[in-house]
């Protein structure tokens, strides 16, 4: 009989009390998990840590999953749930595949017949959504932006006719030591009147979530150094 594969998220961020963010019953499922995939051993080893886990960390299997991992590597990740072991796939920060290169191994469950359990965690994108006051019937999720300028520019311009062409709120993300360029293009190249919220260190003690129009934006301070943020545009 083969074992399942549990999307199991974790926090965004460190936490004193992990039960702030994560159910009771997903602490149950990690204790009994001794197997995960995971995008960095290290974060993956200080969460699990928190969580109290009954068997010592040292004694448990890590396969680490990054977007350069190759693909032949990853292949043998699911062989234990093959043989009828349970498998946990853990996020970096929040829930695994979204914005996260979990989904490949997903993608793979399925094709193998493996049941795929998603547990219920906190997720940046759909908080800062839904705590925008933007449309949450209609939107779109676009990653990471272009890094060159002119492209960078261009798609922002695409992202804001969307916004009026589709009554579609965009949303995406940036590298945090790149925030606050990201915030100066968009009150640069965005309509005065168009809105952004920030959304920054999400469910942390510090988190900020802040909705204005571009022109409100200019006279608007906020910490973005190094801290990871959501930006939506909406009109």
């Amino acid at each position: 009989m083969k074992g399942q594969l549990y999307l199991v998220p974790s926090t965004l961020g460190d936490f004193n009390t992990i039960s702030q963010a994560i159910p009771t019953y997903n602490i149950e499922v990690i204790h009994h998990l001794t197997i995960f995939i995971v995008e960095n051993v290290r974060t993956a080893r200080r969460f699990i840590s928190k969580t109290k886990h009954p068997v010592p960390i040292d004694e448990m299997t890590f396969f680490e999953l990054g977007k350069h991992t190759p693909v032949d590597q990853v292949l043998n990740y699911l062989e234990p749930v093959v043989t009828g072991k349970d498998i946990g796939l853990l996020s970096e920060a929040g829930t695994p595949c979204i914005a996260d290169p979990g989904a490949i191994i997903v993608s793979m469950a399925h094709k193998k017949g493996i049941e795929v359990i998603p547990l219920v965690g906190p997720n940046s994108i759909i908080l800062a959504l839904m705590a925008s006051g933007f449309n949450g019937q209609n939107f779109s999720f676009h990653g990471y932006l272009p890094v060159d300028k002119g492209e960078l520019n261009r798609k922002i311009k695409e992202l804001e006719s969307a916004i009026y062409k589709k009554d579609q709120t965009q949303i995406f993300i940036e590298t945090p030591f790149r925030n606050k360029q990201m915030l100066s293009n968009l009150l640069n190249i965005c309509n005065q009147s168009t809105s952004l919220c920030v959304a920054v260190n999400l469910t942390l003690p510090d988190q900020q979530i802040i909705s204005k129009t571009i022109r409100g934006w200019k006279t608007t301070n906020i910490d973005l150094h190094k801290k990871p943020a959501v930006f939506l545009l909406y009109k």
